[in-house]
């Protein structure tokens, strides 16, 4: 979309923001608002899983408050009490200050009670002298949140203080300018997202596609075309597996505990691994190093050699496998050489099968047939812990080892060509959320005049 530039131009005063429309002024927010900027409470309430709505940073996300990621609940005392400070209404703007989302922001949308705890800065605009709309735009644009980095101070996380909050400067052009503005970038905005919205289902369908895929060949075989291809029976003769869960398999292949799969299961160090930390030295990984299917280096710790011999049944070769224990249990990948003689913590630790190869039984633990098992048998819940008598239980499908390899190599092509399509579209997301924040940010910084755009 091509927009003209305001005839006109002047300097703004302020570094950060550049130049602005002639005949527009530059005010801080302060002289904006009809009440002062405040926060939520400063203690700490008791939280219930009933009553009144209390929500903090984790409940910001896309410009709107998730009331299903909410901290929880306090009671109508609390809020009452709370309420003498600031009363949630809605068209107020909340501003993340502090934190790692620090200068995230999101306006109140409903007149349901609720409350807020003081990493919120609440926002309310004077209508007679800024339009909300307006300024949740602006406070979303690159300007401003390059004012938030350059102002924000550090403790133990970035912060950044009410008074240079309410300081902050505003662009302000007047308040038909400012409606004009708003709703050109209502409907701008809501094109951007509603494309972003059916990419991102896209990927979801992608994904579910490559779940399926993995679940229905490790349970079922190759495809004919593939068996085919890999000198493999078209054709495959089926028998009742005796799990309800899994239904039919290959006549050919067996069910086995991944007890009698894998020699050995144990787990990595649980009592205290910190007092064993280094700033050099084994490399431990941890459940936020193993993926599906992959591990990676990120926020790698590490252990000293003596610890490492000390622990020496967890240490981990190539060919094992590690299953995360908790918050995703059973997410599964296989050591490769980079990890070669290190040390895990708080992991299951498979070590290298007998009868099946590693690359199988990790698209197989990574699978929807794994899953399955961790259901309770109350609710269907996910078991949200994974231990050593799960995992040596764990039924596994086993068929011969050539044909293994043939679904290997098959699910890591088709697998690798899904995993290209999923970055395709979320490169695709990537650039529409960075056209989004640069047509708002021109918008409310005057860099285009989009007066005469009022007509959808």
């Amino acid at each position: 979309m091509k927009l003209p530039a305001y005839p006109r131009t002047k300097p703004s005063g302020v570094e950060w923001l550049g130049d602005i429309a002639g005949d527009w002024s530059v005010s801080p927010i302060k002289h904006l608002v009809s009440t002062p900027v405040t926060d939520g409470p400063h203690e700490t309430p008791e939280i219930f899983d009933e009553g009144i709505p209390f929500v903090s940073a984790e409940a910001v996300s896309g410009g709107q408050i998730n009331f299903e990621r909410i901290r929880g609940h306090i009671t109508a005392e609390d809020h009452k009490r709370f309420s003498r400070k600031y009363k949630p209404r809605r068209g107020d703007i909340y501003l993340i200050k502090s934190g790692a989302t620090t200068g995230r922001v999101a306006m109140v949308e409903t007149d349901i009670e609720f409350n807020i705890w003081s990493p919120l800065a609440a926002i309310r605009c004077e209508p007679k002298k800024a339009d909300r709309q307006f300024l949740f735009f602006y406070l979303q644009s690159k300007e401003f949140q390059t004012a938030v980095e350059l102002s924000w101070s550090f403790g133990t996380q970035q912060n950044i203080g009410m008074g240079v909050i309410q300081n902050l400067a505003v662009p302000l052009p007047s308040l038909a300018e400012q409606r004009a503005i708003a709703a050109f970038l209502d409907r701008e905005t809501g094109r951007v997202d509603r494309l972003v919205a059916k990419k991102r289902e896209l990927i979801e369908r992608l994904k579910e596609k490559r779940t399926a895929l993995i679940s229905r060949t490790v349970t079922r075989g190759l495809p004919p075309a593939a068996a085919r291809a890999a000198g493999l029976p078209e054709k495959t003769s089926f028998k009742p597996s005796g799990l309800d869960w899994l239904g039919d398999i290959p006549k050919h292949w067996e069910v086995k505990r991944l007890k009698f799969v894998s020699p050995h299961i144990t787990v990595g160090i649980v009592v205290e691994p910190s007092k064993y930390y280094a700033d050099e030295g084994i490399p431990a990984l941890r459940s936020l190093n193993v993926k599906p299917h992959r591990l990676v280096a990120n926020d790698l710790v590490f252990i000293t050699p003596t610890a490492n011999e000390q622990h020496a049944k967890s240490k981990i070769y190539e060919g094992d496998l590690v299953a995360v224990r908790s918050g995703q249990p059973g997410t599964t990948a296989v050591v490769d050489k980079r990890f070669h003689g290190a040390n895990c913590i708080d992991l299951i630790i498979i070590r290298k099968p007998h009868g099946a190869t590693s690359a199988f039984l990790d698209y197989f633990l990574n699978s929807d047939m794994a899953t399955a098992q961790f259901e309770t048998g109350t609710g269907g819940a996910i078991q949200q812990h994974f231990n050593i008598t799960m995992a040596a239980s764990l039924q596994i499908i086993v068929p011969p080892l050539p044909e293994q390899a043939a679904i290997v190599a098959y699910l890591a092509t088709e697998t690798t060509n899904l995993d290209a399509l999923v970055g395709k579209v979320e490169e695709a997301v990537e650039r529409l959320q960075e056209y989004r924040t640069a047509l708002i940010t021109a918008a409310v910084t005057g860099k285009i005049d989009v007066r005469t755009t009022n007509q959808p």
